[in-house]
């Protein structure tokens, strides 16, 4: 260095504090000054170690409340889900159906008060005009079901009251009533008032009547041994094309052969007859040929 430039630059002070510490904390160190810094590493590792005990226990709790409301959403779901199912099972169908509600217990007293009348027609009608008269709507089904009991127990003249007094208010008007009230005329032995039914039936339904009618309508002019009325009744279904079931033409063709009439007796046999037939032999059930397809049978040896 120049002798200018070293009497120009400038010079450390020796009372200078920063020089001076400086100067000396490098030459001397101070142990006030390095307690100070432990200090303060001891009080900054704690503060972190707090912090992370902290964020982990907050982490903790985080988990412990989503995992919370996670379960409250899904019960949320499953009750929105049992108040669906229940508004589901409360709707109703759009049609009106009939209220069966206590039919049965109505129909056993329907039977019980019909059962301690005596046989006048006013009497009867009276009390089953009572026993209606609270009602919203005429109890169908507790009337069908008991004439379904009185057909069970043999009671015809009770089957026959319940039935007419029904027909009268315009209610059970089905083949099922009209087959139990000709059942019960063909048991009570009243034929001419069956024939008046079944003429009024083949008058009101003459398309629809149904072949259990027919059979029914057979087997009673049977039991009274009447084979014109039952080629009366056969002629009808000819006409309406409904074809006999067995019985029913078996009762036919026995009203031909009464009448004389062989010939019709095997044509209706033929004609709507079963041609097989199943028979038990020898503990087996065998099918066979009817008698008149073996009669008729041209291939037999």
């Amino acid at each position: 260095m120049k002798p200018i430039e070293a009497h120009l630059a400038p010079r450390e002070s020796l009372f200078d504090p920063l020089s001076l510490s400086h100067s000396n904390s490098a030459q001397f160190p101070n142990p006030a000054s390095e307690l100070r810094h432990g200090a303060a590493a001891s009080l900054l590792l704690l503060l972190c170690s707090r912090s992370d005990a902290y964020c982990a226990f907050d982490s903790s709790l985080g988990h412990s409340n989503i995992s919370r409301s996670n379960s409250l959403s899904e019960k949320e779901k499953q009750g929105k889900k049992q108040q669906k199912k229940r508004v589901a099972k409360k709707e109703h169908h759009l049609w009106k159906s009939r209220d069966s509600a206590q039919s049965g217990q109505k129909a056993l007293n329907l039977i019980r008060i019909v059962s301690q009348l005596p046989n006048e027609k006013e009497a009867v009608y009276g009390a089953l005009d009572k026993w209606t008269a609270w009602e919203t709507e005429f109890p169908v089904i507790a009337a069908a079901k008991a004439l379904k009991i009185l057909r069970k127990r043999r009671q015809w003249l009770r089957v026959i009251q319940v039935a007419k007094w029904m027909l009268s208010k315009g209610q059970g008007a089905t083949m099922g009533t009209y087959d139990t009230l000709l059942l019960a005329f063909d048991m009570d032995k009243r034929v001419d008032e069956a024939e008046s039914l079944w003429n009024m039936i083949v008058h009101a339904h003459t398309r629809s009547v149904s072949k259990r009618l027919f059979s029914r309508m057979v087997t009673l002019y049977d039991h009274h041994h009447l084979p014109e009325k039952i080629i009366e009744i056969f002629a009808d279904m000819e006409e309406l094309q409904v074809k006999p079931d067995e019985d029913t033409v078996r009762r036919v063709a026995n009203a031909f052969r009464k009448l004389g009439q062989e010939e019709k007796c095997k044509l209706v046999r033929k004609r709507y007859g079963l041609k097989w037939k199943y028979i038990h032999f020898n503990g087996e059930r065998v099918k066979v040929r009817t008698e008149a397809w073996e009669e008729e049978d041209p291939f037999r040896s």
